[in-house]
């Protein structure tokens, strides 16, 4: 496995790992399939050339199985945090160590950027195996937000984590 950080050359192989993850566990997002299929690779290739976002791919044999994007907060009262976002792993690549890679290389960029303090993520309360993940890595629950998402006519709530660097 190889983790990295993507570039405007990944964009479509990028945009079909995100398509995927909205179509397989659309609960998991604020942004639904229906949205983001309609975006050009243009808009991909700019999302991976912004020096505000930093999104890491892992790579099996080539082939891109997982991302996840971190991205920090530009406005001066807010400059010492950032958000993790978009984090997502195939269902045939789970449960083999590549949610954790992506992770501590989310983590490594966040306090390899001068000035992040805390990093802010949100995560659908009934995914277990995703809230163990964070809270290896020393995330804490902050707070839920009930009927965070509307999926047709069900709701889901998201716990909110932080991690102190």
């Amino acid at each position: 496995m190889d983790i990295r950080l993507l570039k405007p050359l990944d964009a479509e192989n990028y945009r079909n790992v995100r398509l995927e993850g909205l179509r397989k566990n659309a609960e998991s997002f604020g942004s639904s399939y229906e949205e983001e299929k309609e975006n050009s690779i243009e808009t991909y290739k700019s999302r991976l050339q912004s020096d505000v976002s930093f999104t890491f791919g892992a790579f099996e044999q080539g082939k891109l199985v997982g991302a996840v994007t971190l991205v920090r907060e530009n406005k001066r009262k807010l400059k010492h945090k950032a958000h993790i976002f978009a984090m997502y792993v195939s269902p045939e690549n789970r449960g083999r160590g590549i949610g954790k890679s992506l992770m501590v290389e989310a983590i490594k960029k966040a306090n390899d950027l001068e000035g992040i303090e805390q990093v802010y993520l949100t995560v659908v309360t009934t995914n277990e195996s995703a809230k163990k993940l964070y809270s290896y890595f020393g995330f804490e629950l902050f707070g839920r937000e009930k009927r965070a998402l509307k999926l047709d006519q069900a709701y889901f709530d998201e716990d909110h984590m932080v991690l102190f660097l």
